[in-house]
């Protein structure tokens, strides 16, 4: 993360399982956007914890996610974890991974802004790199979203 950058926009996910990767979906619309000045994208992928030195340089972190938690496929929820415990349930692996990796940068840093833009997706999806219509429909909603988001501030 370049030092003039105070807010990463991370998307985090799995481009390969379909609607697992809107965050990364999410990230590669942002970059072709105009942002506010400090704001540093980031595909994120699957998580891990060379994520932790670019979340614990940022003064603010706005993550785009998908999640299962029952809602129908592209419901957007904006939410504010504080702890791992906060987060939504994900369908693969990375959620143990980010969840560890959000708790490791509130141990080594203290608080952190957090904002998630978690996507709600339908978890019986097969393997593919494409997006369902009903996903791939909210993509550009859901980037300006984010927009509306570093624009409002703190």
């Amino acid at each position: 993360m370049s030092n003039a950058a105070r807010v990463l926009v991370l998307g985090i996910g799995n481009v390969l399982m379909g609607d697992e990767g809107v965050g990364i979906h999410v990230i590669r619309q942002l970059t072709g956007m105009k942002l506010p000045e400090g704001v540093e994208c980031l595909d994120g992928g699957t998580g891990s914890f060379l994520l932790l030195e670019p979340m614990q340089q940022a003064k603010r972190v706005v993550l785009v996610d998908a999640t299962i938690d029952g809602q129908p496929a592209g419901t957007v929820t904006r939410l504010t974890p504080k702890f791992s415990s906060d987060y939504p349930k994900t369908l693969t692996a990375h959620d143990i991974g980010l969840k560890d990796l959000l708790d490791a940068a509130y141990l080594t840093r203290g608080a952190l802004d957090v904002t998630l833009f978690a996507v709600s997706i339908d978890p019986l999806q097969g393997m593919g790199m494409e997006l369902s219509p009903v996903i791939a429909q909210r993509v550009s909603e859901i980037a300006a979203n984010v927009i509306d988001e570093l624009l409002a501030g703190p």
